[in-house]
Parts: C-alpha cells; structure tokens; sequence
C-alpha cells in the first residue's frame, strides 16, 4: 500500500459555501479520502487534510487548488495567519511505502502544472526546494501577499513554475514536501497576546533579538540583528488572540516531532507560562496528527509521574490526550484526529472479537489457520510478560527491579503488537500463494509468469513465520525476565513461557510446510539449517525456564 498525506493550507476560514466547495473537489478525486478540513474564522485560514496514493493525491491537490483560485480572491483576504495565496501551501508528506524523494517529485510535478495551467506562481520548499534558501516556508513568505508585487519583480526571487508576475486574485502558492508537520496550539488563561509571544520567543528555534545590559538590541558587523536561540529546535510559533476563543493562543508548527517531542515542549510552555503569572490551560490539534507522536506524549507523562509507560496503545492515548488538555476547546476523537487511525485497516483478523475469530479459525477456510495461531500465542506471550511487569511496579519488596520492570514492560508492548500484526500477515501470505496458484499456465510464457509469481508468493508466506520464529525468543527472554517479578504473578510468567514455546513450534512447523515451494535448492537448505537451530534453542531455553519455575512454585506450596 502506497500512501502520501496532503496538507493544503487554504486563504478562506469564514465562508463556508468556498470552504465546501474546496473539499468538495477533494472529495470528488477518486482513490482519496478527505481526513479532515479545518477552519479558523479568526486566522482566516482552512487547513485540509486527505490521504490516497500518490497519483491520487497530486490529481486531488491540483483540483482543489484550482477551485481555490475560482473561488478566493486575495484582495479581500484579512486574517491573522501569515499567507502569500489562495492556497497558500501544499504540502506532500510520506506515510505508507512512498520515499520522501518522490513526493518531492509529486511537488515539482504539481508546482509545474499549476504554474502551467493555471497562472499562479509556484515557489518550492523543504525537500522539494531547488536552492537551499527557499527550504523553509517562513523565508519564502517573508512579506506576505502584500509584498508579493515586489518580490516577484526581484530576479533572485523568481517562482520555480508560473508567471514571474503579481497575480492579484491568486496570489502565489508554495508546494514541497516535508516529514509530518504538528500544527499545535497552546491555550493561556490571558486575552494579552503579548505574553503568547513573549512565550513563543522563548520556545521557538529562531528565538527572539538579543539585547545588550541597556536593553538595546544587537546587530552584526552587517547591521543585521543578532538573534538568541530559542529553547527548541524544529519548531516556530507565534502568539496570538483568538476571540472565538477568548483566550490568547501561542501557535506552534513543530517541523520534526521525532527529535522534538511534544511533551516536554508542553511542560517548557507551563513553565513559561507560570514564570509571567498566567497558566497553560489546554491544547488544540490543529489537523491531524501521527499516532507516534501522542505515544510518545503519553509516555512521557507516565513517567514523569513515576509510573510504568509500558501500557496499550490505547491507555497511552487516552493519557496524552488528558494530560495535554486537548479535548478543553472541542471534544477530542482519536479516531478523527489520529491519521493512523483514519487509514483502511489491512488487519481484519486481530481486529475480530475473540469468539469472532476463534468461529473463523473453526471453519472450513484455510486461513487464517497455524501460522495466525502462531502469532497469536506469541503476542499474548509479550502481553503477559508485560502485565507481570506491571503488577510489580509500585510494589512494595520490589523496589531493587522497579526500573527493570518498567523498562520491561515498555520492551514488550511494541513486541506484542508486532506478533498481533503477524496474525493478519501471515493469512495475507497464504492468500497470495493461493491467488497465484490460480493464475492461467496454458502458454509458455503463462506458465513461467505463474512459476514466478508462484515463487514470490512462496518467499512471502516464508517470511512471516521466520519473522515469528525469531520474535518469539525475544518473547522467552522477557518472560524470564519476567519470573523476577511480582511472585504471586510467577504463574502468569510461567504460562509467558508456555505460549512462546507454543508460538515458535507453530512458526517453525509453518516454515517446514512452506519451504518445498522454494525452487532454490541452496536457499532452502540455508533456511531449513537457520530455522532448526532457532527451534532447538528455543526448546532447551524453555523447558529450562519452566522446570526452574514449576520447582519455585512447588517449592512455595511446600512452605504452606
């Protein structure tokens, strides 16, 4: 599955028959799925969210850029977010199977036809740019539509595709590509958008002028101001009132969520807050937002608190979205706001009740069948090994493995997902060895498509046991792991054992039944080899971890 997101950022927040009649187009566009649309009547500005494949998403962009330019005339354009056009950005971010380079090229295919077709200057940024100085979208918008007639009269800043000439009605757009972009606003309990931007210096990377003991602020050599870094990097923010609201607002893009995570931008903006005698009182999301970037959020709230993070995906959410107070201006629906969540899920099997899924396996269909099984016992291995960690956590005797614990717990999590995951993979393969196994053989050349695809499907349906066969080691070790904690949870550590064992037997028989499709003689012997001495490893570890566990156990029943 090939999957880019587009983000278009449109002039127009307050009338609704152009808001509708943008989305409208996106919607129209086949093979795409409008996520979100976002107006802000006081920003005047709408921020759109869809995602689909990437030819999908380029033909998306252009419709709806075009109807952007029928439909908003920049003359009349007022609002209190910086903007430069019509459709002011678009950006294309990766999220499934796609490269940043080729939504870089999605870019420069859409600047291109837009300049072409349409007449609007197009400027490119982030990794579609074509100089490092229009990287950054600040830089380009520098001056805004107002400044626009200028800057396109300057040679150095000639747009990368359209007219080098003031389209008035239009404006100019600036289309790239760029890693996802959290458009995020902090809520202060103050109508004073000065002390918003007084705190927006502080955070923001660019930072704010440095001045001397006077107060007077500093310049170079060159006459240029001397700016004071900020307290983080990838991220630039602003402060502003916001009536709607009633409250003034710091405005952040935070531009790489991966090296600045949300939360402790959030804790800074507290402290700050505090500092000048007003408070943090909440959040917004604006648009949507990557699932890992609130895990991680809500990891770092559980242990600030001292607590295990090594809980669901679900608690996590539900902590980082309390903790951040995103749901104090609008109800928050991780479903809606969560852009994981809004993509076709491919997993059908793990998402099945228990008794569903069990009735599935019973019947007369060949998968899922053993290798779902498989992965199945696996994930609940890492599950249980988790919640002994949990259970040990904060109790009392346990003190010298609460670290261990944690960390544990937090290790298995991610591994228990991916087994579950494997559940779906796994009939997925199986399918494919099926569906190839019906392609047509009556030609020559039929018969060696078939043979062709017949052996990709055979690698495939490989690939996901030998996966589970490893990850259940890893699923051993914490169950051993495990066993060091909570003793009246030394069962539950010993049934860990049992179902990793369960689950590589499974996965091991399921690569045996697999590799006689493999035409390559050297390679199934060099997988046979690889995947017997992981067995045999897996089998001795085991029957040592349980022999050592049913001895404590019954060694504690003696002592009663």
């Amino acid at each position: 599955m090939r999957i880019v997101e587009c983000v278009p950022n449109f002039s127009e927040g307050r009338e609704r028959a152009v808001i509708d009649a943008i989305a409208e187009a996106i919607r129209a566009t086949e093979g795409v799925e409008l996520l979100d649309v976002d107006p802000g009547r006081d920003t005047n500005r709408t921020v759109v969210t869809f995602i689909g494949p990437p030819e999908a998403a380029l033909e998306a962009a252009f419709r709806a850029i075009a109807r952007a330019a029928e439909r908003i005339d920049m003359r009349r354009h007022q609002g209190a977010h910086p903007r430069m056009g019509a459709t002011d950005v678009c950006p294309f971010v990766p999220v499934a199977g796609v490269t940043m380079e080729e939504c870089a090229e999605l870019a420069r295919r859409l600047g291109r036809r837009v300049g072409e077709e349409l007449g609007i200057p197009v400027y490119l940024y982030e990794a579609a740019a074509s100089r490092p100085e229009r990287r950054s979208l600040s830089d380009i918008r520098k001056g805004e539509y107002e400044g626009l007639a200028a800057k396109l009269a300057d040679p150095a800043w000639a747009p990368d595709f359209g007219p080098a000439r003031f389209c008035e009605k239009s404006g100019a757009t600036v289309i790239g590509a760029r890693e996802f972009l959290i458009a995020y606003n902090f809520n202060l309990n103050t109508r004073d958008q000065k002390i918003a931007h007084d705190i927006a210096l502080e955070i923001r990377e660019a930072g704010r002028a440095a001045k001397n003991e006077r107060g007077e602020t500093l310049k170079d050599e060159n006459g240029k101001t001397v700016m004071r870094p900020g307290k983080f990097r990838h991220v630039k923010a602003v402060g502003w009132y916001i009536p709607d609201y009633s409250c003034a607002q710091i405005s952040m893009n935070l531009t790489d969520y991966k090296q600045t995570p949300l939360g402790p931008v959030f804790d800074e903006v507290c402290r700050q807050a505090e500092a000048r005698g007003v408070r943090c009182t909440g959040s917004e999301l604006v648009g949507l937002a990557p699932k890992a970037c609130l895990l991680e959020a809500g990891r770092h709230f559980l242990r600030k608190a001292g607590k295990s993070a090594g809980v669901p995906e679900k608690e996590l959410i539900r902590v980082a979205v309390q903790s951040l107070g995103l749901a104090e201006l609008a109800p928050f629906d991780p479903q809606k706001k969560i852009i994981d969540y809004r993509i076709p899920d491919a997993r059908p099997l793990i998402s099945l009740s228990v008794r569903d899924f069990a009735d599935e396996l019973s019947s007369d269909s060949p998968a899922p069948g053993g290798g779902s099984v498989a992965a199945l016992a696996g994930s609940l291995a890492a599950a249980l090994a988790a919640m002994v960690a949990q259970l040990t956590v904060g109790k009392k005797g346990y003190e010298a493995v609460q670290d261990e614990m944690k960390r544990l717990a937090e290790e298995a999590q991610p591994l228990k997902d991916r087994l579950l995951y494997a559940v779906d993979e796994d009939t997925a393969a199986f399918n494919a060895v099926m569906a190839a196994a019906k392609l047509p053989k009556g030609t020559p050349e039929q018969k060696a498509a078939r043979e062709r695809a017949m052996a990709e499907a055979a690698r495939g349906a490989l690939e996901v046991p030998r996966r589970v066969l490893a990850l259940t080691g890893e699923a051993l070790e914490l169950a051993r792991r495990a066993a060091a904690g909570n003793q009246n949870s030394l069962s539950d550590a010993g049934t860990a054992v049992a179902c990793a064992r369960a689950a590589a037997e499974g996965a091991y028989q399921n690569v045996l039944i697999n590799l006689p499709s493999l035409p390559d003689a050297e390679e199934k012997a060099r997988i046979r080899a690889e995947a017997k001495r992981c067995i045999e490893e897996t089998r001795a570890r085991a029957a040592a971890l349980l022999s050592e566990i049913e001895g404590r156990l019954l060694s504690a029943l003696d002592k009663t």
